[in-house]
């Protein structure tokens, strides 16, 4: 079973040269559908599916008769996007509709990525949607980003994606196979790389610029967006998108080029959790709730009884025994005074207490690390 089977949640990246037609600007319907049945397979096999989408400046440039190679201003590119988005939210529909699967738009700015609290409510909501069923389809939010908080490209905007939501696997379908010793087209005998460990001085040596009309992106930003996922334990592979089936390809030839994590992204992220962040509170636990926290389980608002220091949602709080002494890390789900409020109390009196509810753990087992 190779790394593309094994994937539970599954994050790919679209770019514009596969998804715009080369001169038209139009959509390119027939390579889209196969793609979507594509994914449709996989989400179908078991894979929870994520996509990032490029190509809305592109396909808004011909909505709006914006002829091709004037120079946009970036106000121009916020009105193509704006017209364009809707376009491709509409093919994402349709297409997926055809699957029995419902799609949803997810719009990104960097500076969601940056705000802790924005960051929280974004992987929140796309946990939701992957609940539920949905495929969500995530764009750089183009039409009011500013030059000071653009992605500027859409693969480390994947990568940022894969990190938020946990992905093990980041696929993005380029107009490449994977990464070479060379530029391929220039030299005949560039030496194909079928998997990288480490982003190394030699490994960011062999990248290039970027070779399309309407993408951004390069091998450059693809290892940048490699170095991200690495960092958060997602394997991500460089495959060639052109084919109507590229996963299925992918699957059967296993050509692409994977950048292999030392860690899974569960481990990653606790390790971020345990070692990075600075906790701004307490919590205080009884010994049936620490007793369910080393089996693994969550904390509901009954086994917390006390709560210290004052924090808001999504910052590190520590969490200590009857005696006082530290066993755990977590991410906080409630501010502090909301803590307080529901510390003792049933998982179904949180909506009665605060007036509405953002989950029945204090602390979810995916935010927590316990020593």
């Amino acid at each position: 079973m190779n790394r593309l089977t094994r994937a539970r949640r599954m994050v790919v990246k679209i770019g514009s040269a596969l998804l715009v037609e080369q001169g038209s600007g139009r959509i390119h319907q027939k390579w889209l559908q196969a793609l979507i049945a594509d994914l449709a397979r996989r989400h179908g096999a078991g894979t929870e599916v994520v996509v990032v989408s490029s190509g809305a400046i592109a396909v808004g440039r011909r909505a709006l008769g914006i002829k091709r190679g004037r120079p946009l201003r970036l106000a121009d590119k916020q009105a193509a996007a704006a017209a364009g988005q809707i376009q491709l939210a509409h093919a994402y529909q349709e297409g997926f509709h055809r699957h029995g699967l419902a799609v949803a738009q997810v719009l990104l700015t960097m500076d969601d990525t940056e705000n802790r609290q924005r960051y929280i409510n974004a992987r929140a909501t796309t946990g939701a949607l992957l609940n539920m069923g949905a495929v969500p389809v995530i764009n750089e939010n183009d039409t009011v980003a500013t030059q000071e908080i653009r992605f500027g490209d859409n693969d480390r905007l994947a990568a940022r994606v894969a990190q938020m939501v946990s992905a093990d696997t980041l696929v993005l379908l380029s107009d490449i196979d994977g990464l070479y010793t060379a530029n391929p087209a220039d030299d005949p005998g560039a030496e194909f790389i079928p998997e990288v460990h480490t982003i190394s001085p030699d490994i960011e040596a062999m990248a290039g610029a970027t070779g399309s009309e309407t993408g951004t992106g390069g091998m450059v930003t693809k290892l940048a967006a490699a170095r991200i996922a690495m960092g958060a334990g997602c394997a991500m592979v460089i495959t060639d998108g052109k084919p109507h089936d590229p996963l299925r390809r992918l699957d059967e030839s296993g050509r692409g080029t994977w950048f292999v994590p030392a860690e899974e992204p569960r481990t990653a992220r606790k390790h971020w959790i345990a070692a990075s962040l600075r906790p701004t509170g307490a919590l205080t636990v009884d010994d049936g709730a620490l007793k369910a926290l080393s089996g693994g389980k969550s904390l509901l608002p009954a086994g917390v009884t006390d709560v210290e220091g004052h924090f808001r949602k999504g910052e590190a709080v520590t969490v200590r025994d009857r005696r006082g002494r530290p066993v755990a890390r977590r991410l906080a789900g409630y501010e502090s005074d909301e803590c307080r409020a529901l510390m003792g109390a049933r998982s179904d009196a949180i909506a009665e207490i605060l007036g509405y509810e953002d989950g029945e753990e204090l602390i979810h087992r995916d935010d927590l690390v316990v020593f």
